[in-house]
Parts: structure tokens; C-alpha cells; sequence
């Protein structure tokens, strides 16, 4: 894991290609083909080339350069994706999920995303990292549950990723062999979530960005 500030920047510059991401995904007609987002039901107004879409604070931050996403195969629930914004190649797992609840309930927010991302220029590899759709609150953990495994995740902003960097390749194994993964937070206006991933086709995702970015 680099440090906390590099992984903020790491973060906010996948996070505003998940957008872009997920439209040449969602309409499952000609897969490969990367479609306008007409059928992508998210609620921000979204054109394919203007890549700083959304995900809530981070949006703002431009990404590094305006490289695309491609995406390199869809496996299961989890796609595989490459870019090369600013010169430097990011290939990333990305998935949504598939069930969220919130406490109140039907609070409004933004998509929320779980990311498996590898710079081979910041030489890191299999970093995990979620982009939650809401302002975290001031100083709280995120938790990631798989099965039994459960790991305490940082956050800043609307971002959150793995506490201890020594269980990350740990976390990632679980990922690997577990059948859904759990992200629970809460928001600065108290609102706790919980969002449950499905982890089919993560580990066939994971195996083609090592191969894509070595």
C-alpha cells in the first residue's frame, strides 16, 4: 500500500472513470461494443467522453489526463478494465452492488462502487478500495466482511480503503474464494449503509488485469 495521500489521489482518479466503465458494460447487447449511457439507470446527467462524472466529493478532482477506460472482459458480476490517464497504465477490477440498504431507509445517494485496482508505477498491486456514494463520517471505519473475514477500512471523503495494509493480500484471497463481500459505513449525517457485492467472476477479473498489467 503507498501512502494514505497517494491512494486518496489513486482513488479519486478510478473513481471518475467508473462511469465511463459501467456504460460499456450495462446494455448486455453487443458486449463489446461501448454504447451511449442511455440504459444505464444512473441518476447523473452522463455523455461517454466527459469523464469526470460523478461519484460524489471526488468528482470534482479532475482524473489525471482524459484516457478512457477499455474494458478488457466482463466476468461474472465484476468487469476488467485498463486505462492510461496521464501516461501511467491502471488496470482495475470494478463491480456494483447488488443489494443496498440504508438506516434511516431510501436516503438518497450517489453510485457506489468496490475496486481492485493495480499501478504498476506506483508499483502497487490488488489494492482494494470502495467509492461509497456519500460523505463519510468525520474519522469512522468502514468495515468489508466476507464470510467471516472482517476488515476495518479507512475513509476520507466518500473513499475507504483496506486499514492494515499487511492483511490487504488477505482480503483479496477472500475476495477470491468468497461468494459476496459486505461494506457497511456511515455517513456524516449519521445514515449507516450496507451494500452486498456478489464476488462471482472477481478472481477470472483479477487474473486478466495481472495479466494486462504487469
Amino acid at each position: 500500500m503507498i501512502g494514505m495521500r497517494s491512494a486518496t489521489t489513486a482513488l479519486i482518479l478510478v473513481a471518475s472513470l467508473a462511469p465511463v466503465a459501467f456504460a460499456q458494460q450495462q446494455p448486455a447487447k453487443p458486449a463489446a461494443t461501448p454504447p451511449p449511457p442511455a440504459a444505464t439507470p444512473q441518476p447523473q446527467p452522463q455523455k461517454p467522453a466527459a469523464a469526470p462524472a460523478k461519484p460524489a466529493a471526488t468528482a470534482a478532482a479532475p482524473a489525471a489526463g482524459d484516457a478512457q477506460p477499455t474494458l478488457l472482459g466482463q466476468y461474472g458480476d465484476w468487469g476488467a478494465y485498463t486505462a492510461s490517464p496521464g501516461g501511467n497504465k491502471v488496470c482495475f477490477a470494478l463491480a456494483k452492488p447488488k443489494t443496498t440498504k440504508t438506516e434511516p431507509e431510501a436516503r438518497k445517494r450517489d453510485p457506489s462502487y468496490v475496486f481492485v485496482s493495480t499501478r504498476p508505477a506506483d508499483k502497487v498491486k490488488n489494492e482494494v478500495s470502495v467509492i461509497i456514494g456519500y460523505p463519510f463520517k468525520t474519522n469512522s471505519d468502514a468495515t468489508a466482511e466476507i464470510g467471516t473475514a472482517k476488515f476495518a477500512m479507512y475513509t476520507q471523503s466518500d473513499g475507504a480503503w483496506i486499514k492494515n495494509a499487511g492483511e490487504e493480500a488477505r482480503m483479496v484471497d477472500a475476495m477470491r474464494k468468497g461468494a459476496d463481500l459486505t461494506v457497511k459505513g456511515t455517513s456524516g449525517r449519521g445514515t449507516q449503509s450496507t451494500d452486498q457485492y456478489s464476488l462471482k467472476g472477481l478472481a477470472q477479473a483479477l487474473d486478466k488485469i495481472e495479466q494486462e498489467c504487469k
